[in-house]
């Protein structure tokens, strides 16, 4: 045979993972630190609300559907509008997860990039929530909009007063609606199946569900998506998709042709 296997000079080494006490620590420690720099706006109530009613006059301004359209869907019966509650509840943070995980340990490069993304997107999102403090539209009157969580349940928030855990008036940008969108290209981006774009539902159900539940506005969503579209304009997307880290990538080269053996003398 004229060819053999041999790793090619030209082909880059894999990326490595990077070492998972640091990742751990890091994603840790990014989000201490948003939930403590959410904390610094708690209790601007009169601000937030003012806001809200900015928002909410802009969106008519603008001739945007109103929230409350997407809620009557959601109002029908009892159990579509406790499964919406169950899902802003449960799917938002395990997913991103899900979603870092598994990139981490399938597609290292791609980790690293969706990794510093989701980190912008969040620190960006950071300090909107400390200027712009806004009040959901399920605590602005002007809105007759429904607290589907309060009457139907689940629900993540306790009264403003004495939530401690959160802070409620951090409704822009929607960082539900930014992370699930963030996901769905990320799975896009990094995989191959003819069905990624089904990947797009998520982000979809995620802004049927915050609207309808009166947890965010259009806006929060369009304001996410555009820091999102920033990022990644910003943060370019690896160009391998890698799916072993620290293994050189090989292929078959043709090897040098192989001197043949010549009489001496021969033709004369």
């Amino acid at each position: 045979m004229n060819a053999r296997t041999e790793p090619s000079e030209a082909e880059p080494v894999a990326t490595a993972r990077p070492p998972l006490v640091r990742e751990l620590l890091l994603v840790i420690g990014l989000f201490l630190v948003y939930k403590f720099g959410r904390q610094l706006v708690t209790g601007h109530t009169a601000e937030a609300l003012r806001n809200a009613d900015r928002v909410w006059d802009r969106e008519r301004t603008l001739h945007l559907p109103g929230e409350g359209s997407v809620q009557s869907l959601l109002l029908h019966g009892d159990t579509l509008a406790h499964l919406a509650n169950t899902y802003y509840a449960t799917v938002h943070f395990p997913a991103t997860v899900a979603f870092l995980v598994w990139l981490y340990l399938k597609r290292p490069a791609h980790y690293v990039w969706a990794r510093r993304v989701l980190a912008s997107l969040t620190g960006a999102a950071l300090v909107l929530h400390l200027v712009f403090p806004l009040a959901p539209p399920r605590m602005l009157a002007a809105a007759g909009l429904v607290d589907t969580a309060k009457v139907y349940g689940p629900s993540v928030y306790g009264p403003p007063q004495t939530d401690t855990l959160s802070n409620q008036f951090a409704a822009m940008p929607s960082l539900h609606f930014g992370w699930a969108l963030m996901v769905a290209i990320g799975l896009i981006v990094a995989t191959r199946s003819r069905w990624r774009r089904l990947w797009l539902l998520h982000p979809l159900v995620t802004l049927v569900v915050i609207v309808g539940t009166a947890n965010h506005y259009w806006m929060d969503a369009i304001v996410a998506a555009a820091l999102l579209g920033i990022a990644l304009a910003v943060i370019r997307v690896p160009h391998r998709t890698v799916t072993t880290a620290g293994r050189a990538q090989e292929k078959l080269v043709p090897a040098e042709p192989e001197k043949k053996n010549v009489l001496v003398g021969a033709g004369r």
